[in-house]
């Protein structure tokens, strides 16, 4: 296949000649000529350049879009993947003949990879999907994706035939998870195998078509070693963390969309004991703690009838019956708080969830929101009390303007001094200009204040050097 192909397409009323090879796909005949000898000569320059020319890149699309309106995907789907993509080459093959396209062995395999991806995954999201470093895929409409890289987002080319392609591609990830979207249901959260987390919006509620965000997840989660490499924080900061994860302090993962608070509560759950049984409780399932003797736990959203709905409240409640000794909640966003936090102050010290805010006093008062939707008589004394007793420390994340994450403020709460709820800051990050480039400009710092749990970490047998705490002292 690595010379250019040459035919002509045969007369209705000619039957094929002896060194002819006919074939027949869905009722379309081509009949493929041997190529000759003199014709087998090197693929033009043009032709092994990975950067196809607009003309050949078009014909590609034009020849993608008629093998995927005339095979027959349910019965090519039933085959074993090595028979699939010889019977797809075989086909692209013909194609390419009849077209008089001239590519290289490495263009076909190349074209015949995205024929397969189409069938068997999620056609034109596949190579992105596979990009390491794509953090997040943003398709606005089947003629506009944007993708996030180093935390900045840039365009590319990514083709869909148009907007029933998209919807099929979308109908592809939510019946996985059983779920579905329509006009009568145009909003889903949904996931994929590896954990990625996808949320989708159609019409009408998508003005100019279907509307997908994709947060990707690394197959290999970042733990504190690697986030403390690419400067997310520093190494006396995620020595601290680590030992309160160990000595069960009760954290909140505090930052805004898109900071990296899975990321974080992924890589200090590592830090819990393999002895202890974990329970996480997600909208859509996305954490990868690293322990043997995990129960996961998803919502689930209501069905055509408006019935069926099972909410991150009514999870938090049977979660307690289920013999936990930590509670991971994936994100706490309504009246679940109340619960979650009766959870911590009632013997599952060490729990964890994270929450939108944009700085620990934030985090406070939405969490007081929060309990407020629960729809209870409680004064905001006795709230704050409930937060100040479970909650221990806050960590707060933000994605800098340069697309960085970083740790900006690692918080104790002390207790109640009259209504108001107690807050001491241990470690913060202090930014101190922006490079012409954009790259934001700061350092880690302590702020001299040793935290209180420090006494609880010494009856645990974990050490901590009092010189962490030290201002004076670069982290």
């Amino acid at each position: 296949m690595a010379g250019r192909f040459t035919a002509r397409r045969s007369a209705p009323d000619l039957a094929p000649e002896a060194d002819e090879a006919p074939s027949t796909l869905e009722g379309v005949s081509w009949t493929v000529f041997p190529e000759p000898e003199v014709a087998k000569e090197k693929p033009p320059a043009e032709s092994a350049n990975p950067l196809l020319s607009d003309k050949l890149l078009d014909a590609k699309v034009r020849l993608h879009r008629r093998l995927i309106e005339e095979i027959n995907l349910s019965a090519l789907e039933k085959l074993p993947e090595d028979e699939m993509r010889l019977h797809i080459q075989q086909l692209v093959t013909q194609y390419i003949v009849v077209e008089r396209l001239a590519l290289n062995a490495n263009e076909l395999n190349a074209f015949v990879s995205e024929i397969l991806d189409e069938m068997t995954g999620l056609g034109p999201l596949e190579p992105l999907l596979k990009d390491p470093t794509i953090s997040d895929i943003l398709i606005n409409g089947h003629e506009c994706t944007y993708v996030e890289r180093g935390g900045l987002l840039e365009p590319v080319a990514c083709r869909f035939k148009d907007e029933a392609h998209l919807l099929r591609i979308i109908n592809k990830i939510v019946s996985a998870v059983g779920r579905r979207v329509d006009e009568s249901h145009p909003l889903c959260d949904a996931r994929l195998l590896d954990g990625s987390r996808v949320n989708v919006a159609v019409r009408p509620i998508g003005v100019d078509g279907p509307l997908v965000s994709i947060r990707k997840f690394s197959k290999k989660p970042y733990n504190l070693s690697k986030l403390v490499d690419i400067g997310a924080l520093k190494p006396q900061m995620a020595e601290l963390l680590a030992a309160a994860v160990k000595a069960r302090i009760t954290t909140i993962i505090s930052g805004g969309t898109g900071s990296g608070k899975t990321t974080m509560l992924n890589a200090l759950s590592a830090f819990i004991s393999e002895k202890e049984r974990l329970i996480t409780i997600e909208d859509a399932a996305e954490l990868q703690l690293q322990q043997p003797h995990v129960a996961r736990m998803e919502t689930r959203p209501p069905n055509i009838e408006g019935k069926g709905e099972i909410r991150q409240r009514e999870l938090v409640k049977n979660a307690l019956r289920m013999r936990p000794e930590r509670i991971i909640l994936g994100e706490c966003r309504g009246e679940e708080a109340f619960d979650m936090l009766q959870a911590m102050n009632t013997g599952h010290e060490g729990s964890m969830a994270t929450i939108h805010a944009n700085n620990p006093r934030e985090a406070i008062s939405r969490l007081e929101q929060l309990i407020g939707m629960a729809g209870l008589p409680m004064t905001i004394a006795s709230t704050r009390g409930q937060i100040a007793a479970a909650i221990r420390m806050i960590v707060q994340l933000q994605r800098m303007s340069d697309g960085k994450r970083r740790v900006t403020s690692v918080a104790e709460i002390t207790g109640m001094e009259g209504d108001i709820v107690q807050m001491q800051e241990i470690f913060k990050y202090v930014r101190t200009g922006t490079l012409e480039d954009g790259t934001v400009e700061g350092h880690f710092q302590a702020t001299g204040v040793r935290p209180r749990f420090l006494a609880d970490l010494a009856a645990r047998g974990i050490k901590v050097p009092a010189s962490y705490f030290d201002p004076g002292k670069p982290l």
